[in-house]
């Protein structure tokens, strides 16, 4: 099997049923499609069932994405590995696209390519500050995460080495990921928009779970504790001080003076740690 494809869900039928649609509907043939079921309550384990065995089931319970995500890692058995949110949709050619770029870059570990935006129903274009950048991305997705886990497909051996999705994020596991990559390995774009992410809906992650930076500041944190060059730290620490400064502002304005420290000691910690 070349490819894994790995689709985490939870209660997202009818969506999840398109985003497994537009996975068979892949020019490309050589590849196995892993759902990963996080306890939904809904329809999709039933309807899941009807696609027999054109797609394996893993079901857990409601351990969130990061979790499932993991876990169809370990059951996947493709040389490259490849994530669809499942509220996301993939254009026919996606796969084949990203193979074909594998193949005449032998040395390229990771890649992503460019997406539709889809607000509401209504396409959007993506701000400047969200437009993604190619090869040496590490600097610019300390700001925010510029890697979709929808456009990507990476080597399975590169998924392992830098052990996958940390499970104690409940968002931006992604971004975290991304930093852990993104620091010692380079992440082409293909400039072809073959991925439809649908945004928008009530039980987005990101209407769920306030304070987005809260976790890219851990990212950042042990990221720098576990080592990086100066140069890298330098860039690294500037960024969470940054975000740490706005954090502790806002907690102070909330009369919440214990969570700033926190903020402010998890930021002492990581510039000590560089010394």
């Amino acid at each position: 099997m070349l490819v894994s494809v790995i689709i985490p869900t939870f209660n997202r039928w009818p969506m999840v049923g398109e985003a497994v649609d537009s996975v068979l509907a892949q020019t490309a043939s050589d590849h196995e499609l892993i759902v990963v079921d996080d306890g939904s309550t809904d329809e999709t384990p039933l309807r899941l069932r009807d696609y027999g065995a054109r797609l394996t089931v893993l079901t857990e319970s409601r351990q969130g994405v990061a979790a499932a995500r993991n876990l169809g890692a370990r059951r996947a058995s493709g040389k490259y590995l490849a994530f669809l949110d499942s509220d996301d949709l993939w254009h026919p050619r996606k796969l084949q696209r990203q193979l074909d770029f594998m193949d005449q870059n032998p040395n390229v570990q990771i890649c992503q390519t460019d997406e539709i935006w889809i607000r509401n129903g209504v396409r959007v274009n993506p701000r400047r500050k969200h437009r993604k950048p190619s090869g040496d991305i590490f600097r610019p997705s300390l700001e925010l995460c510029l890697v979709s886990p929808s456009a990507v497909m990476m080597q399975r051996e590169l998924f392992d080495r830098v052990g996958g999705f940390d499970e104690s994020f409940p968002v931006c596991e992604d971004y975290d990921l991304w930093l852990r990559i993104s620091k010692d390995t380079e992440v082409p774009l293909i400039p072809d928009a073959l991925v439809t992410k649908r945004g928008g809906h009530a039980d987005q992650l990101s209407r769920s779970t306030w304070g987005f930076d809260r976790f890219r500041v851990q990212a950042i944190g042990s990221l720098i504790e576990a080592g990086l060059d100066a140069e890298k730290s330098g860039w690294a620490l500037e960024a969470m001080t940054k975000k740490v400064t706005i954090l502790a502002r806002g907690s102070r304005k909330r009369g919440n003076e214990a969570m700033a420290r926190e903020y402010e000691d998890r930021l002492r910690r990581a510039r000590a740690s560089v010394g």
